[in-house]
């Protein structure tokens, strides 16, 4: 036989560790929301007292002993009083005894119900495990899906502006290749009317110059005719 106190302080200590161990399922479970499908009071604490009434008496033969008594000199008044007192004390202290003791049998019926009570928490604790990845995964899957779902909105959306500031500047780069292929026809056109202009003032500065050179050899013809005038008029006077 083992120390009973011991026994029932550590039975006591499991159970209050057994408790504690429900409500924080239940706190866990009312945080995500999650349904237990069946009580997990399963750790059966009843007392059970399996040592009869009568394995507890002190059994001995008291009229023997109040023999031996008045034997050893007291009276029979005497010695029936003190072995009730004997009685009454031993039969406490047997109760004492019995409450502080334990059987082979009540360790076995306590280690059962400590066995099927951690049975329970491993079953509650599976339960709680799968319940609790199915949900990171259904939560990781939801996150997943909206962050893809993100990603590609934000690469369409990156993707429509590039291609919207690629057509802008393409339409740019028309607009600034029609113009300035304005300014190179515009500049050629300038250039070919200032050409014409040349060649017109060239023709037409060559056309005087003809004409001064005619003058000037008319003039220079008449200047010469002249003095020869002059001179055969002197030559005659003279003559």
């Amino acid at each position: 036989m083992t120390c009973w106190g011991m026994f029932l302080r550590r039975h006591q200590r499991f159970s209050s560790l057994f408790r504690l161990h429900q409500l924080n399922i239940q706190s866990m479970c009312h945080q995500r929301g999650l349904h237990k499908t069946a009580a997990v009071n399963t750790y059966d604490v009843r007392k059970v007292e399996l040592t009869p009434l009568e394995q507890r008496k002190l059994t001995f033969d008291s009229h023997a002993l109040v023999k031996e008594l008045q034997s050893s000199g007291f009276e029979k008044q005497q010695a029936e009083m003190i072995v009730s007192a004997l009685v009454t004390l031993t039969t406490a202290n047997m109760d004492i005894v019995y409450r502080d003791m334990v059987t082979g049998a009540h360790q076995e019926i306590a280690l059962q119900q400590i066995m099927a009570h951690l049975d329970a928490i491993r079953k509650d604790m599976v339960i709680l495990e799968k319940s609790e990845f199915a949900n990171l995964r259904s939560e990781n899957a939801e996150e997943s899906q909206k962050i893809r779902a993100d990603a590609k909105l934000d690469i369409n959306l990156e993707r429509s502006r590039v291609t919207d500031m690629f057509t802008e500047q393409e339409r740019k780069l028309m607009e600034v290749r029609t113009e300035f292929q304005k300014m190179n026809a515009d500049i050629e056109s300038e250039a070919v009317e200032t050409s014409k202009k040349i060649d017109i003032q060239v023709a037409s500065l060559k056309t005087l110059l003809e004409s001064l050179k005619l003058e000037t050899v008319r003039y220079l013809a008449a200047c010469i005719f002249t003095c020869l005038a002059i001179a055969l008029g002197f030559y005659r006077f003279w003559k």
